[in-house]
């Protein structure tokens, strides 16, 4: 009986070891090593390609359209006709202003001889006189109502793209034509206006588009629009393409702005860093070692001080850690 007991509190006691090692176990952690190499610290945009130098040909009136031409990529030049609307309504009107200055014109004729004659009064010719220059102004407006309906190439270049079809009713709120210059391309960006002080003409910009996975799209700023859109919280942003970009007009890119780079440095990732300090594991053990941060890219930061090439450092950081602590590297 005596012999039991003996070895039932020696089980509970192993098992109060193996439970204190379990708990007291190092701790499982992931870590990075220290490289060298080159970083860039950039500022993110979207923004879409378009011409330097375009236009949009919207109707000024609400009509139906009875004419459209089909030129889509075809080169047309200023004041070229590019589609029509109904005008029958305002035809009909300018015929009857017509027949209306006719008469008028009849009766100034008969008055100003009236008048040379002496029988009529000089205030009986200005009356008349006053509504001949009056049905000549409706008739010039009536005129101009007339071309509006009419629409024209605002500019030299290509139809880059044609909407509508004849017989829809369009107004100002329909774009029909989009005419401009294929070449030279920009990207129209929009920047985060907490970004955009560190933003400065000349900037490398990397871009990206899901048709060019090879990457190699480039650009530079161009532009920075002075007023920001104070809803969105953005600046308009330009960004020079050059000339033999592959990227065509509409489409949408991602734009990395590089405002600092540096070809050869020190590297950990980001989240190696915690209060300005990474922690170097030294066999199995954790030593913090404070740093100086550099250049911050998206992923890798630059690091200065106490460092060097092949260094394993946490990654994540554990602040936690105190100096010495033990630790299991995964």
């Amino acid at each position: 009986m005596r012999l039991r007991r003996v070895l039932f509190a020696l089980l509970i006691l192993a098992g109060l070891g193996a439970g204190a090692a379990w708990v007291l176990r190092p701790p499982v952690v992931t870590t990075a090593t220290v490289a060298r190499g080159p970083v860039a610290e950039v500022v993110y945009a979207t923004g879409v390609v378009e011409p330097l130098r375009w236009a949009k040909v919207v109707p000024m009136q609400r009509k139906r359209v009875v004419e459209l031409c089909q030129c889509e990529g075809e080169s047309v030049v200023k004041g070229q006709v590019l589609a029509r609307q109904d005008d029958g309504e305002e035809q009909a009107t300018l015929k009857e202003l017509e027949a209306r200055r006719f008469h008028v014109e009849r009766d100034y004729k008969r008055m100003s001889s009236l008048l040379d004659r002496g029988t009529i009064t000089p205030q009986a010719f200005d009356q008349i006189a006053t509504q001949l220059k009056e049905v000549e102004a409706r008739i010039l407006a009536q005129k101009e109502r007339l071309e509006s309906l009419v629409l024209r190439s605002p500019m030299d270049g290509i139809v880059l793209r044609r909407d509508g079809q004849v017989g829809e009713i369009a107004g100002q709120t329909e774009v029909l034509f989009w005419v401009g210059q294929p070449k030279p391309l920009r990207v129209v960006a929009e920047v985060n206006e907490e970004d955009i002080p560190r933003v400065e003409s000349g900037q490398k910009v990397l871009l990206r588009n899901e048709g060019f996975p090879a990457g190699g799209l480039v650009g530079a700023v161009a532009e920075i629009t002075p007023k920001g859109d104070p809803v969105a919280k953005t600046f308009r942003t330009y960004l020079e393409l050059p000339e033999d970009s592959p990227l065509r007009i509409g489409m949408t890119v991602e734009a990395n702005v590089v405002v600092r780079e540096k070809a050869d440095v020190l590297l950990v990732p980001a989240e190696a860093v915690a209060g300005g300090t990474v922690y170097v594991v030294d066999g199995e053990q954790v030593r913090p070692v404070p740093v100086e941060v550099g250049v911050r890219g998206t992923r890798l930061v630059e690091v200065r001080g106490a460092v060097q090439e092949g260094f394993r450092v946490l990654s994540p950081a554990r602040p936690d850690l105190r100096a010495g602590a033990r630790v299991r590297t995964r």
